[in-house]
């Protein structure tokens, strides 16, 4: 997914320092494959190294269950599938039928059951990027076929970032951020400053393209075809697949969510980018979300009326190609 990432001045101190009331503390550790970055601010040293330990923990061990292919509880049931079913536990249960539900909502945009095709792509690995798309008919197969495989890619990191948060709220913790690649929602504020979030541009490699204040409690997921991709014979190929033709979307090259519940903005957003330049807003509305900014193919920039207070782009160039749209 396109990321969004904590902007560089909220982590400036004030001149004179800050007290022990004020202390910014970063953890950072790698986890469902990207770096994930947790912020707490005014909590004590040592009370903050804990909770963020525990969340790395929480990460690692959601990330073990929720692997499509490998020896967790979510890989055992993708084993499992087509053969006698086993007892799936409750929290996979849990965490596929509200996958299957934003499924529903979506008409299919979002589908927690691409796990198939996504392999036949070659991006199930995080180690690993394709070297070439598959065959035509490998995918025409699968479009006649459309073998039940679970990959949750598009929306666990949503839930685990919501669990995470959820795990420093049950210690008290107020003033926050667990930014998973650039995924995040931040609670609380930075003193006496609400959280600044940057929105990356798609097509201009580490430049920020918008900014927003995130509120006391919201969450700000963003999905773009440019986090991973390969090249192929001049033609450049990403991993948000469309299940509806089995290849890449077309049309968006990023959409930024902004929301209080993580997990419905991850899928959110993946739903919106595979809806497209037209449908988007339809998508959108059906999902019940308000603000939202879409960046096209050719750069143009779309924002819902909700979303158009929230942002400041960066440059006058940007700002430019912005335009409000509304939501049916």
């Amino acid at each position: 997914m396109m990321r969004a990432w904590l902007l560089p001045a909220i982590l400036l101190l004030a001149a004179c320092g800050p007290g022990p009331e004020e202390a910014e503390t970063r953890h950072r550790f790698m986890a469902m494959g990207t770096l994930v970055d947790v912020t707490l601010y005014g909590v004590p040293a040592a009370e903050a190294e804990a909770a963020a330990r525990e969340v790395e923990t929480l990460f690692h061990a959601l990330h073990r269950e929720w692997q499509p292919y490998g020896d967790g509880a979510l890989g055992q049931l993708n084993h499992a599938l087509g053969t006698v079913p086993g007892t799936v536990p409750t929290d996979l249960a849990t965490l596929i039928a509200e996958a299957e539900r934003l499924a529903e909502a979506t008409g299919g945009l979002f589908d927690p059951r691409l796990g198939a095709l996504v392999k036949l792509w070659g991006f199930g690995s995080d180690e690993t990027m394709p070297a070439a798309p598959p065959p035509p008919e490998a995918i025409a197969a699968w479009l006649a076929t459309r073998p039940v495989e679970y990959d949750l890619g598009g929306f666990a990191k949503g839930v685990a970032v919501d669990r995470a948060i959820e795990l420093l709220q049950a210690r008290g913790i107020e003033h926050a951020i667990v930014n998973a690649g650039g995924d995040l929602r931040a609670i609380g504020r930075k003193g006496e400053r609400r959280w600044r979030i940057g929105i990356r541009a798609p097509r201009d490699a580490g430049k920020v393209m918008a900014a927003l204040e995130a509120g006391d409690d919201e969450s700000v997921f963003t999905s773009g075809d440019y986090e991973r991709w390969f090249e192929f014979e001049g033609r450049r190929y990403h991993h948000i697949l469309d299940p509806r033709t089995g290849y890449p979307t077309e049309g968006l090259a990023s959409v930024t969510v902004l929301h209080t519940d993580a997990a419905l903005a991850d899928a959110a957003a993946t739903a919106l980018a595979v809806a497209g330049p037209a449908d988007w807003p339809a998508t959108a509305a059906a999902l019940g979300l308000e603000a939202v900014m879409v960046v096209h193919d050719d750069g143009r920039i779309e924002l819902t009326p909700a979303m158009q207070p929230r942002v400041w782009f960066t440059s006058e160039d940007y700002g430019r190609q912005a335009r409000v749209r509304s939501l049916p």
